[in-house]
């Protein structure tokens, strides 16, 4: 008989033994799951439910992926709902980014923003941008920043090589900054050409000694990179004020540590606070060391906490001499934030960016330093809508990290602390970062700055002002009032 009709009149009885193998084995592992479970003590659901409660992990998993997908309505999920998710990818993509049949937004739930529209707009095609704005004046080296959107700090470890690449050339491309993060100045860095704010964490990644103080000759040769323009020091960031930096040890990959200057392998945790500032006046000493030794504009960042700090840092400033101020305050509102963070932190420390950046302003102007100073705001800001906020409030810039992360392909998949990023972002797995081609995604960079500028001169037009920078605080309505938080001192009825 021939051997191949002899398989085929064969394959109903070897398909029956097929499944009866595969049943049998299926049903041999809910046994061993079944015996497993039922004799261990470490969890109660799966003692009192074999094999039945390894599913409630599972679907607890599972459920994070199908709410963004099949349940959650479209401005209903959070840290970003799906309508500003995709706006941001279809700007990113060139795509377009008009739609139809009215807002989704609640116009009249409190907290939503509306413009104050002019009864004569400002012609678009007669208007003119917003000229750069110095920094650092009275620096050796000046910085004229010529961009309104600028990318904010994340650093080489808490997100990938492909993507620092593609940041750094879309920023050139795009004609913004790009900041560091804390993790050092890194080749994928300078790659793009793009001008650099290299960012002084607690730790010192890049610029510090061995014991992990400021080394002085590793500051000035990062100085004398053209591209780095300005130096941040940070004192806070906004997902976890009062810690430092969390980089877990999958993370600290040998060229990571070299450029961090740390051991390989090991988890990244920067100190809670700077040694060298443990006060208002060491801060300004310590801001006046690093613009001495750079000759470039030196800031800081912060999340604000208690606004009546910033006063008194204003008081300390003009006891000193305007000369004496920082820079530039970047201030982070406490929903910013795109690595590893103790929840209590990100949930509940420090006050939201539309508490934080007026109280700053407000305190600069009073004292009379708010053409010293320049402000940056930060946190939560991927849309020309908080963007327009954010200079009607009276910033100088606004800067984004995760309105990037967005445009570089993040789905929001919340794994940026666990190395298993599924677009390359904020993994340094090989396979994973593969999808990320840096020239492509740069371009994604370049898009979504240029129709955030629009946006935001769109609006700037529509309330009668000539740019973004044009704009007042009475542009600007919330619904709702002032969400100002009232201190527990004085809302219980009896200060304490």
């Amino acid at each position: 008989m021939d051997p191949l009709i002899d398989i085929i009149r064969r394959t109903p009885d070897i398909l029956a033994t097929s499944f009866i193998l595969v049943v049998g084995l299926g049903a041999l592992a809910v046994v061993v799951l079944f015996v497993i479970d039922l004799s261990q003590t470490g969890n109660a659901i799966r003692h009192n439910f074999p094999v039945l409660g390894r599913f409630r992990t599972l679907f607890t998993k599972l459920g994070e992926f199908f709410r963004q997908y099949f349940f959650a309505l479209d401005r209903e999920e959070l840290p970003f709902n799906r309508a500003e998710r995709e706006w941001v990818y279809r700007s990113a993509q060139g795509g377009n980014n008009t739609v139809a049949f009215g807002s989704t937004q609640p116009l009249q739930q409190s907290g939503t923003l509306l413009f104050v529209n002019a009864p004569f707009p400002v012609q678009e095609a007669g208007a003119r941008p917003a000229a750069p704005l110095l920094i650092g004046a009275d620096c050796p080296q000046p910085y004229a920043a010529p961009s309104l959107l600028n990318i904010s700090g994340m650093s080489y470890g808490a997100i990938s090589a492909p993507a620092v690449r593609a940041l750094s050339r879309g920023a050139a491309l795009a004609g913004c900054w790009l900041n560091t993060g804390e993790g050092g100045l890194s080749p994928h860095h300078l790659e793009g050409g793009c001008d650099l704010v290299f960012q002084i964490g607690t730790a010192k990644y890049g610029v510090r000694e061995a014991d992990g103080s400021l080394s002085e000759a590793r500051l000035r040769e990062i100085a004398a990179h053209e591209q780095v323009r300005m130096f941040e020091i940070k004192l806070s960031q906004g997902a976890k004020p009062g810690k430092g930096g969390i980089l877990p040890a999958a993370k600290v990959t040998p060229e990571i540590a070299r450029i961090r200057g740390i051991a390989a392998g090991t988890d990244s945790i920067s100190p809670n606070r700077h040694p060298e500032a443990g006060n208002t006046a060491e801060l300004l000493d310590y801001i006046a060391r690093v613009r001495t030794l750079t000759g470039k504009p030196t800031g800081i960042k912060c999340v604000i906490g208690d606004p009546a700090w910033v006063d008194e840092l204003c008081r300390e400033i003009r006891a000193r001499g305007p000369a004496a101020a920082p820079d530039f305050i970047t201030v982070d509102g406490a929903e910013g934030g795109s690595g590893a963070a103790p929840l209590a932190l990100i949930d509940a420390m420090g006050l939201p960016i539309r508490c934080a950046l007026p109280a700053v302003i407000d305190a600069l102007d009073h004292a009379g330093l708010r053409e010293r100073v320049r402000v940056i705001a930060s946190g939560k800001l991927i849309t020309p809508v908080e963007m327009a906020w954010a200079f009607c409030a009276g910033a100088d810039f606004v800067a984004s990290a995760r309105g990037f992360m967005f445009a570089l392909g993040c789905i929001q998949a919340l794994r940026c602390n666990r190395n298993t990023c599924p677009t390359g972002i904020t993994t340094h797995s090989e396979r994973l970062q593969r999808g990320l081609n840096p020239q492509e995604k740069a371009v994604r960079v370049a898009n979504y700055v240029a129709e955030m500028r629009a946006g935001l001169a769109m609006i700037a037009h529509s309330c009668g002002a000539a740019h973004p920078r044009a704009l007042e605080r009475r542009h600007c309505l919330l619904v709702g009032g002032t969400p100002t938080p009232v201190s527990l001192a004085t809302s219980a009825g009896t200060p304490r």
